[in-house]
């Protein structure tokens, strides 16, 4: 009878087991057909990549990065172009770094790879003062070695892995501090105007790429300079904006949204729009006072979009 029980026991839990296993792949697959897609329409909105560019991608170790070269290797299996990757790992000499991890990781996956050694953590320690963020002088140490290797690889596009959370986040940050609407574009020219920067993660949310991460099992490095400060303004804009997502699902995204549509008329750019001249015509505006109707939406969960005049480029008006 106790061997009985027993057997049936194990034959319980091996049908539960195999069940979780199915419903654990079927979301995998799921996750992964999402990701592709954000990734391949993101590329396609921005035109981020061409035929016959040289993609750098910038590996730090983290998930986000491993993520954008996982899916970009893929996805360059199958795009209607041909373009190539080369990885790019910035070896800032922190103490205990593990010099390994990804060259093993980088040959595993059969792609070209180049490791720049620069000791710029010795230069932040040296220079930044105790108890201040490093992250100013850090980013931009990194960005201009960053632009030097792309040059001596020939790269064509630096692609950095920004998902859709680091982009409003960026927003929100400028927004408090800096007196200042801006974000982070999925595409610009860098500092230096030689190199078109790219962030194919753009529509991707933080937590399907913790997902993807998990699942794919990356071999992930902890960064020891600026992760732990606790000072970092970034850090509580970010776990503000997770405590909306909880509390409020769509906020964020309806956030991200509303970047790509910007009602110029109705904001206080007078370089965008022409406040000085404009005068009562007669003739019905489409977007004058009754874009603000639209705010009866307020105690909603999903606000209908508003009028949206699309900025146009100066190539686009010739």
């Amino acid at each position: 009878m106790i061997e009985t029980t027993t057997a049936a026991a194990q034959s319980a839990d091996a049908v539960a087991a195999e069940a979780a296993a199915k419903k654990h792949a079927h979301e995998m697959n799921k996750l992964s057909k999402r990701l592709h897609r954000q990734v391949g329409q993101a590329i396609a909105d921005f035109n981020m990549i061409e035929d016959g560019d040289k993609v750098m991608v910038c590996l730090s170790g983290g998930k986000d990065s491993y993520s954008l070269l996982d899916i970009l290797i893929n996805l360059k299996e199958r795009a209607p172009i041909k373009f190539d990757i080369v990885a790019v790992n910035l070896d800032q000499k922190q103490p205990g770094f593990p010099e390994d991890v990804l060259p093993t990781y980088l040959k595993s996956r059969g792609v070209d790879f180049h490791i720049e050694e620069q000791d710029t953590y010795s230069i932040v320690k040296r220079l930044v003062p105790e108890g201040k963020t490093t992250c100013s002088l850090c980013s931009r140490l990194r960005r201009g070695i960053l632009y030097r290797v792309a040059g001596e690889l020939g790269a064509t596009k630096i692609a950095l892995g920004h998902h859709r959370d680091d982009i409003v986040t960026t927003l929100m940050l400028n927004m408090f501090f800096g007196s200042r609407m801006k974000g982070m574009p999925p595409k610009l020219v860098s500092d230096d105007g030689k190199n078109v920067v790219i962030r194919p993660l753009a529509y991707v949310r933080e937590s399907d790429l913790q997902r993807w991460a998990d699942h794919r099992e990356f071999p992930i490095i902890p960064c020891n300079l600026c992760g732990s400060q606790p000072n970092l303004q970034r850090a509580t804009v970010k776990a503000m904006l997770q405590d909306w997502d909880r509390r409020f699902p769509g906020r964020v995204d309806n956030m991200f949204t509303a970047m790509g549509n910007i009602v110029t008329s109705h904001m206080m750019d007078r370089s965008l729009f022409p406040f000085e001249t404009i005068k009562a015509t007669g003739a019905p505006v489409q977007d004058g006072d009754i874009a603000f109707d639209e705010e009866e939406h307020c105690g909603t969960s999903a606000p209908a979009p508003a009028s949206v005049i699309r900025l146009v480029r100066d190539d686009e008006q010739e």
